[in-house]
């Protein structure tokens, strides 16, 4: 049986966006993984995939620990002989397209979102988008998320004529399926994400207290893991009118009792996995003017998008929807649904994979 690695920086985006892929390629292949060790291995394990644990901080520069990743992954592509390497998210991409570079293995890159390391500019930008044009350059195809990462790295000269542009991750439509809408005693929002500042966390918290005391039939939830920074403020100041849920594994809970997602990032993304869910479930979105974002969302159709990093913009979008009738509202979420179906279906991502293999 022939053998694929793949290379991520976190069990938890391989196994919510990409589980569908991987029972695909157990069906044919002997599938390795190389990534740390976190709470969703053993289900991929027991999928029938084999795991190799590695050390790796996406969010640390450590020039001594990147080599030590390098080493580590040419260690374990030469012990067991892949037919193809697929890489997810920077470092992943980086290190482990040099690896097979030098080795002389075939390698598939994701671009899964640039990051704040390549999209703002000095030297870590400069550093960061040499390293990735060293570690594709014998790529055999880079897929990309978003057509503005595309741009970018075509105008960089990081690729060529060897990517692809895909929709996303795609979601699961028959995981997040169209949920019955909720009525209008009680309305509850959403935030979904990383706890931290680039996803907009606070400009939703502001939007939050203001919107509370004005309508007080509104409720505001927040789901992610966070740093203990944010935890103490969102266990502590907002009352009843913010819920802290921390990380949340059945994300269909929290669809079922929403009326809206908002999503105000401002963070380099690939393309948002929590708005396609959002709209696969019938749910209006609202979300910022961002690569990742305003692919997904028709403005006054499936939800509104608010200008980056401004709480009174979104303070008017929140007012705007909560004016809606009902009726509308619960529109706004079935032309999400039929957006998704459309354009975004998991199994057009899975196609394009199988078709490069």
């Amino acid at each position: 049986m022939k053998k694929i690695i793949i290379l991520a920086n976190s069990d938890v985006g391989l196994y919510k966006f990409r589980r569908e892929l991987l029972e695909r390629f157990v069906k044919e292949y002997e599938v390795h993984l190389i990534l740390p060790k976190g709470v969703f291995v053993d289900d991929m394990i027991h999928m029938g995939c084999v795991f190799h644990s590695i050390e790796l901080c996406s969010r640390e520069t450590n020039p001594i620990h990147d080599l030590k990743l390098l080493k580590k992954y040419k260690s374990l592509i030469r012990e067991i002989n892949p037919s193809v390497v697929f890489t997810y998210t920077i470092k992943p991409n980086v290190y482990g397209g040099i690896a097979c570079a030098s080795l002389g293995v075939p390698y598939i890159a994701n671009i899964t979102g640039l990051g704040t390391a390549v999209e703002n500019s000095g030297f870590l930008s400069m550093i960061t988008t040499y390293l990735y044009k060293y570690a594709l350059r014998k790529a055999q195809k880079v897929f990309f998320q978003n057509q503005t990462n595309l741009e970018f790295m075509k105008k960089k000269k990081i690729v060529k004529d060897n990517y692809q542009l895909l929709p996303g991750s795609g979601v699961n439509l028959q995981q997040y399926h169209p949920l019955p809408y909720p009525n209008d005693d009680d309305i509850h929002f959403a935030f979904i994400a990383r706890i931290m500042k680039e996803k907009g966390i606070d400009q939703y918290l502001e939007a939050a207290e203001y919107i509370s005391k004005k309508y007080p039939n509104t409720r505001f939830h927040v789901c992610g893991e966070s740093s203990d920074e944010y935890k103490n403020i969102l266990e502590h100041k907002y009352n009843n009118c913010v819920i802290y849920h921390g990380a949340v594994k059945d994300m269909v809970t929290i669809y079922e009792m929403i009326s809206c997602t908002i999503h105000p990032t401002y963070y380099p993304e690939g393309m948002s996995n929590v708005l396609l869910e959002s709209c696969a479930s019938a749910r209006p979105i609202i979300t910022t003017d961002r690569p990742g974002c305003k692919e997904i969302v028709d403005n006054g159709v499936n939800g509104f998008i608010v200008k980056e990093r401004d709480s009174a913009d979104l303070i008017e979008k929140i007012e705007q929807f909560l004016n809606l009738t009902h009726n509308q509202k619960q529109e706004m979420g079935l032309k999400g649904r039929e957006k998704v179906e459309r354009e975004f279906d998991r199994n057009i991502v899975i196609e394009e994979y199988m078709k490069e293999l």
